[in-house]
């Protein structure tokens, strides 16, 4: 009896031991987010800097275009606004010198009338002076208003500078961040328009981990959840945090009706691991979830 109830005990322990559910391992992948990089305004690459792979610091030039048309545009802006800038100091000249001429007038107008009181000077006269006082406040008027509308074109003109020495400066690509150069797409000599990649750039804190996850799962996978990352040479105890799952599944079949098929329901998750820089993009990673 004792070899049954040993041989009993030995198959209820391996039928209990196959009954605990396995830890959930889900496949994934590498997912990169590039920074694609080219200039404000189109142009000729003049020199490229780099090489794809090398890594590169904050701030550091990648590329240049050719400055020749925006330095000669920054140049001419300068010039006008140069010119500008004499024009309000010679329109201040013409109000200063125009309100002596007020002034003189006014004083001119205050005899002519204080004698016209006192019967020394005829009514003409008065009239006259009157007369020369109020043109000469209109005068200072309008060369207020000149000097104004002088002020708004120096200003216009002070903005055109700022902006050509911008595009000037424009012209050098730099890094926004620091990574490594993954992609050129553009030589020197080649022209490219506004806007288009010159290079593309992989900061090492723009790697993810993308897995698909059933829909059993999803209580478990919520933003902040920790998720452990295997993958062929990685470090080992990688692990990351799930920073993204999708609201609608990526397959769904025609009708679900059985557990199978509900099996079949997978949702988009995204994770970023605490060490991005060992997941290569492309490269497939197993995802635990961790308790």
């Amino acid at each position: 009896m004792k070899p049954v109830f040993f041989g009993a005990f030995v198959l209820v322990a391996m039928a209990t031991a196959c009954s605990k559910p396995a830890a959930e391992t889900l496949a994934g992948y590498g997912e990169a987010q590039y920074v694609y990089l080219g200039p404000m305004d189109g142009g000729r690459v003049a020199t490229l800097l780099v090489r794809e792979g090398d890594m590169v610091a904050e701030g550091a030039v990648l590329a240049n275009l050719d400055t020749a048309r925006v330095t000669a545009s920054a140049e001419g802006a300068g010039s006008t606004e140069a010119a500008q800038a004499r024009s309000v100091r010679a329109l201040d000249d013409a109000v200063r010198s125009a309100q002596a001429n007020a002034e003189l007038a006014r004083a001119t107008l205050a005899r002519s009338r204080a004698l016209f009181e006192r019967g020394f000077v005829a009514r003409a006269r008065l009239d006259i002076d009157n007369a020369s006082a109020r043109a000469a406040d209109a005068a200072v008027a309008q060369a207020r208003s000149e000097r104004d509308a002088g002020v708004r074109r120096t200003s216009a003109a002070s903005a055109d500078t700022r902006l050509a020495r911008t595009r000037v400066s424009d012209a050098a690509i730099r890094a926004p961040a620091a990574g490594r150069v993954e992609r050129i797409f553009h030589r020197p000599g080649e022209i490219v328009g506004a806007g288009e990649p010159v290079l593309a750039l992989l900061p090492p804190q723009n790697m993810k981990v993308r897995f698909f996850a059933p829909e059993r799962v999803l209580s478990r996978l919520r933003p902040g959840a920790r998720v452990a990352i295997a993958c062929d040479g990685c470090v080992a105890n990688l692990q990351g945090r799930v920073s993204f799952v999708a609201t609608e599944p990526q397959f769904t079949p025609p009708v679900i009706y059985s557990l199978d098929e509900r099996d079949k329901l997978v949702f988009l998750v995204e994770a970023i691991p605490d060490t991005p820089d060992v997941i290569r993009p492309g490269l497939p990673v197993d995802v635990r979830l961790l308790p």
